[in-house]
């Protein structure tokens, strides 16, 4: 009794790891099939296509950007995204309906970890949030980015009345751009004060970039041009 007994749960052992083993396979072929070797690369590469195409829907208002572009993209299993996630990039960025990072640089549900706010500020939310993503998602790459014709930052160059919520949502954006001469300069210097805020208020972010396990980079999104140029 005693040696069926063993022979059995050495069997159900062997058939439980055989689908351990089995089953990682199959989670990290269906992780693999949108996780690129070089996040910021795959980046940079789909924000050339989207840039190629929204030029040419400049040009040709005729043509549909989703078609000229989904034949370039990476899907993940509409099943595996209901149980878990595995964002390549994580992206700090304004909250201006015309700056949807996923469609500047071509991506789908589950590659990109997407943190929005008027300005591209890092608000304490904003830090916590990438803190997560960093942390427990474990992306290893981490953008900034600013855009052209920013109506936060512009206001922010002003001197307008405004509301107690709005103030403070301007504040750390003024402290950020002075003496900037225009528009865009403020924009860029924003975006690189915002970097500098990350790496001073976050320990766990310091020491992840220190350990080289993440790479923060600052970035400017032209929308005359659809481009993407690092700062």
């Amino acid at each position: 009794m005693r040696l069926h007994r063993r022979k059995l749960l050495e069997t159900s052992a062997g058939l439980a790891i055989t689908a351990f083993i089995g089953g990682q396979s199959a989670a990290a072929s269906t992780e693999g099939s949108c996780q690129p070797r070089d996040p910021l690369k795959n980046l940079m590469e789909g924000n050339h296509r989207f840039s190629n195409a929204w030029q040419e829907a400049g040009r040709n208002p005729s043509t549909n950007l989703g078609s000229e572009l989904q034949n370039n993209r990476c899907f993940n299993a509409p099943q595996t995204l209901i149980n878990e996630q595995h964002p390549w990039a994580t992206l700090l960025t304004c909250a201006d309906s015309r700056v949807s990072p996923s469609w500047i640089f071509d991506t789908t549900p589950g590659e990109l970890f997407v943190i929005r706010s008027a300005g591209n500020t890092a608000f304490d939310a904003a830090i916590a949030s990438i803190e997560y993503s960093v942390s427990i998602l474990q992306t290893p790459l981490v953008m900034v980015m600013g855009h052209s014709g920013c109506g936060a930052i512009s206001t922010a160059m002003g001197n307008s009345a405004l509301t107690p919520s709005l103030e403070r949502l301007i504040t750390p954006i003024r402290s950020q751009i002075a003496d900037s001469p225009d528009l865009t300069a403020a924009v860029r210097s924003n975006a690189l004060g915002t970097a500098t805020t990350l790496r001073d208020n976050s320990p766990l972010l310091r020491e992840a970039e220190a350990k080289g396990s993440l790479k923060l980079v600052v970035s400017y999104f032209d929308l005359q041009t659809g481009a993407v140029t690092l700062i």
